[in-house]
């Protein structure tokens, strides 16, 4: 059950009987359309489960009955796949008031990120930054599961879309394709396309455990070299070289270096210079003082950005910092293409998707990464439940709708913007439908007013953003150093230097391939033991972790499988035994000279293993056939009733005999000291 930060009960004494207060009734007010919504969830997945006839019901009334559960069932299969049919019927208005401040406070701080993102990033229009802001926002509140997760441009996809359409107006030109704002609008709209269907297909396999596969540390040296590439980028306008860079055109990061080295302090406009540091300083003087001054609202919820935006316009009007040099951003024109919405699978888009699908697929990756960590810290911070599948959906949604308006960017969550969704007050989606409604607004009647808006503030208020990223990265690397995690830190490290060499797309790709390779890896190796005997018991403990626990019958090796077998895992087996059957649990390099003497007799003990797919029992059956041509005595123990039906369709109880399954290692381990007291040249 969630709460508002400030909410605090108080405390009462025992069986004390009370009415209670009018802010207690508010606050079960407040709460209760979330926890109606989280019962109606946890009803439609338990749904299934319910089921059978009322005693003594008639015939009519069993089929109203069944017409009426399916119904009941019906709706809230509704309700769970789209949240907004069970939180808009039941919304509280005493959650408006937190919802609007919320919504307008994280409006005023994203409509100038997103007009920064869309010119200084994406190299497209202010408008594309604006609607990218405002659309896939509305399309998500309705369906996505999280209350406070903000849907938006970020920084780091925005750059990896305007690298991919600088790559592609490099082999175009003005003459043959007409202006490039056109040709970069395509590009946008087939990308956005591309990411919102692959986020919708994600989501509707049920693949959102991707999060769990890929290393923050991977995470880590992206941001950080987003951030330093940003920065890179930056600088250029708020020295004000950007019709040099035109002309010299450096392409990539490390020629962007070089070409700030030769002409930051040779070529800079002074004014420009001027204006864009000392935006900077503000943006970040304003933050440290708010964020000094929580508990005063009305300081706290004073948005830095829109301040220095709206005092730096009005001074550029007044002091005419255009007559200087000064880039403004000038009139802006709401249309992006012919018409607010057209269809995005035009022959003028399409002819770009093979040159843009592994950026929309890193976008793709990268955003719900983002998303689904802010989602879920604002899960655990208020009291709720979401679905990494769900969200999935409703990001691809969101997106595919945003691609029907021209040169729309990708949109996903942020982490900054949603938790500061919920620090202002933001408890429903409501605050992310005003926040988007605010922008629309501004789009369609507050653009003539930044006429005058100098574009090295929009420079500015990326650097600001660009701390925001770096600030973690320090702290992560002397984690990793500390705990002495050197594959994390060659990761963090090799993507931010493919990055930076390379380009940003490079560096991602290389460190998700090389974070799967490691998850496959570690997957591959089976987990299990050597057990021994306790002495004077018949208890078997991994000696391992047991030092009084003997190997007590000569060449008899006793293993414990400690997990599932699939067939990543059990591809390994044979060597996997090998190695113990030769070594031990000692861990020794190959080339060294074998310590124990091979086994006579092998008991697998398989309490921990519930499941066998196909490929596993094969290959299980295969390593079992191999070891009886030696002459080695199997058995198997602690067998699950599922794995032998498992094994018996495998063929592993015909090669073996139902003999050879018992109850236990104690039972095994008695049949083979008997027999060699018969036999003494049993197993040897």
């Amino acid at each position: 059950m969630s709460r508002t930060p400030d909410h605090n009960p108080g405390l009462r004494p025992p069986f004390t009987s009370s009415a209670p207060s009018t802010s207690s009734i508010k606050g079960i007010d407040a709460i209760a359309p979330q926890v109606t919504q989280d019962m109606d969830e946890r009803a439609a997945l338990m749904d299934e489960e319910r089921g059978g006839e009322s005693y003594g019901a008639t015939s009519s009334g069993k089929q109203g009955a069944d017409v009426g559960r399916r119904q009941s069932t019906l709706v809230k299969r509704v309700k769970y796949y789209i949240p907004s049919t069970a939180w808009i019927p039941g919304y509280s208005f005493s959650l408006f008031t937190g919802d609007f401040l919320a919504g307008i406070t994280v409006a005023s701080m994203l409509i100038p990120q997103s007009v920064s993102y869309a010119t200084s990033l994406a190299k497209l229009s202010p408008v594309t930054g604006l609607f990218s802001a405002s659309i896939p926002g509305i399309i998500y509140a309705l369906l996505g599961s999280s209350r406070q997760l903000n849907v938006a441009p970020e920084a780091s996809l925005s750059l990896l879309l305007g690298q991919a359409i600088s790559d592609i107006r490099h082999d175009y030109d003005d003459k043959r394709h007409g202006p490039l704002d056109t040709l970069g609008l395509r590009i946008a709209t087939i990308i956005t396309l591309q990411v919102g269907l692959i986020s919708f297909l994600l989501g509707f396999f049920r693949l959102g455990f991707i999060d769990v596969v890929l290393s923050r540390a991977l995470l880590r040296g992206f941001i950080t070299a987003v951030a330093v590439v940003i920065m890179i980028e930056q600088f250029i306008p708020m020295f004000g070289l950007t019709q040099l860079q035109h002309i010299l055109d450096p392409e990539t990061t490390v020629d962007k270096i070089v070409f700030l080295c030769r002409y930051a302090l040779t070529r800079m406009n002074p004014v420009t210079a001027i204006i864009s540091f000392s935006a900077l300083f503000a943006l970040v003087a304003l933050r440290s003082i708010r964020n000094k001054f929580k508990g005063v609202w009305w300081i706290y919820r004073v948005p830095e950005v829109l301040v220095v935006v709206v005092v730096s316009t009005f001074l550029s009007e007044k002091l005419r910092w255009d007559l200087d040099g000064v880039d403004i951003l000038g009139e802006v024109d709401v249309h992006t293409g012919g018409s607010f919405i057209e269809f995005p699978l035009k022959h003028s888009n399409i002819k770009f998707l093979h040159r843009t699908t592994s950026t929309a697929v890193v976008i793709a990756v990268v955003g719900f990464l983002d998303s689904i960590v802010a989602a879920k810290q604002n899960a655990a911070r208020f009291g709720y439940s979401i679905s990494p599948n769900r969200e999935l959906v409703a990001l691809g949604a969101a997106n595919l709708a945003g691609s029907f308006i021209p040169g729309t960017l990708p949109a996903y969550g942020s982490i900054t913007r949603s938790r500061i969704n919920g620090d202002i007050g933001g408890r429903t989606q409501m605050a992310s439908l005003v926040c988007s409604g605010v922008v629309l607004l501004a789009t369609f009647f507050l653009l003539p007013w930044l006429y005058y808006l100098p574009k090295c503030v929009l420079a500015a208020i990326i650097g600001l953003i660009v701390w925001s990223l770096l600030v973690e990265t320090p702290h992560d690397v002397l984690y990793y150093w500390r705990m002495g995690a050197w594959v994390d830190l060659a990761i963090m490290a090799l993507t931010f230097s493919l990055s930076i060499i390379w380009n940003i797309e490079v560096g991602v790709v290389v460190g998700l391939v090389v974070s799967l390779l490691l998850v496959v890896h570690r997957s591959s190796k089976t987990r299990m033991t050597i057990l021994g005997r306790i002495p004077g018991t018949d208890r078997w403990k991994p000696i391992k972790e047991n030092p009084e626990a003997q190997e007590s019958v000569t060449g008899a090796l006793i293993v414990r499988i400690r997990e599932n077998l699939d067939f990543a895992n059990t591809a390994q087996l044979k060597e996997r035994l090998r190695r113990l059957e030769l070594y031990g649990i000692d861990r020794l390099h190959p080339s060294e000279e074998p310590r124990r003497q091979e086994a006579s007799v092998l008991v697998f003990h398989l309490a921990d293993v519930d499941t066998c797919d196909a490929s596993a029992a094969q290959i299980f059956l295969e390593l079992l056939d191999e070891y009886k041509n030696r002459g080695v005595g199997l058995f198997m123990t602690h067998v699950r009733p599922e794995l032998q039906k498992t094994f018996d369709k495998a063929g592993i109880v015909d090669l073996l005999s139902t003999d050879a399954f018992r109850e236990n290692v104690a039972d095994a381990i008695a049949i083979v000291e008997g027999a060699r007291q018969r036999d003494p040249s049993f197993s040897q």
